[in-house]
């Protein structure tokens, strides 16, 4: 039996240039190329700033003890301007206040000429504080009943010269009702609920009669907790049965701060 000669098959070998040398030539381009760039980095960086970066690099990855720890925050500004900029930053928001101060001031006067016209200056008071602007309907005479919610007549009339005004402004707007210290009766429970009922007529009177946009007003029942007048005298419980529009002020927290020392300061001069 005659064996077969196994024929080996020898691969062709490609017919362009090899190539494969390319690689290692773009490797060592790149790692030249940032090595020209770290050294140029380097001739141009202060000496000093250069080895507080690298010693503070060192520090970050251990490889020096540090006993202090950076527990810097916010925006960090040179020693030397530090008093500069925190007496700017000061003057900013006294500008602000001022500002927001002379638009509480204009609709303050707003409100008290619709009052005057109406012959009802004494049936609230006017007060700017941080909140904003408070209108605090209180007078010898009742805007309530002795446990009722029901409007009175005076209290329509103020509402409506007060009313004009107030829908027109973007700002949000606080109906607040209180109670006096009388324990409440029937059908309210307890004081809350008699403060919340009052606050909620009057709320419903300026959306529903006055046109007050409903998403920019609420009401709050605070009880007999915030009363104006101590003593339980006819005049005194009166002035307890009450209701306070604030109109809130939109302005940060610390604009807001400063704005009862602009109201002193108007007192004042």
């Amino acid at each position: 039996m005659s064996a077969r000669r196994r024929r080996r098959t020898v691969p062709e070998e490609p017919h362009g240039p090899d190539e494969r040398w390319m690689a290692s030539y773009l490797d060592m381009v790149t790692v030249l190329m940032c090595m020209f760039i770290v050294l140029f980095a380097m001739s141009t960086v202060d000496a000093e700033k250069f080895v507080a970066l690298s010693n503070s690099l060192a520090t970050g990855f251990g490889q020096h003890s540090s006993n202090t720890v950076d527990t810097a925050e916010g925006v960090v500004v040179p020693p030397e301007l530090l008093d500069q900029n925190a007496q700017g930053f000061a003057d900013i928001e006294l500008q602000a206040a001022r500002a927001e101060f002379d638009e509480l001031s204009a609709l303050r006067d707003k409100l008290r000429a619709a009052l005057e016209e109406e012959g009802l200056t004494d049936t609230a008071t006017l007060t700017i504080d941080e909140r904003g602007l408070t209108i605090g309907l209180v007078s010898a005479e009742t805007f309530f009943a002795t446990n009722s919610t029901v409007l009175s007549t005076r209290a329509v009339t103020v509402l409506d010269a007060l009313g004009g005004v107030l829908s027109d402004i973007p700002n949000q707007i606080s109906v607040e009702g209180h109670a006096d210290h009388r324990a409440a009766a029937a059908p309210f429970p307890t004081n809350w609920e008699l403060s919340a009922e009052r606050s909620t007529q009057v709320l419903r009177y300026l959306v529903e009669d006055r046109g007050l946009d409903p998403g920019h007003v609420k009401a709050v029942g605070y009880g007999d907790a915030h009363p104006v007048a101590d003593g339980s005298t006819t005049s005194a419980l009166a002035q307890n049965r009450r209701v306070d529009i604030v109109v809130l002020s939109d302005a940060t927290e610390g604009v807001r701060r400063l704005l009862p020392q602009l109201q002193a300061a108007q007192k004042t001069s």
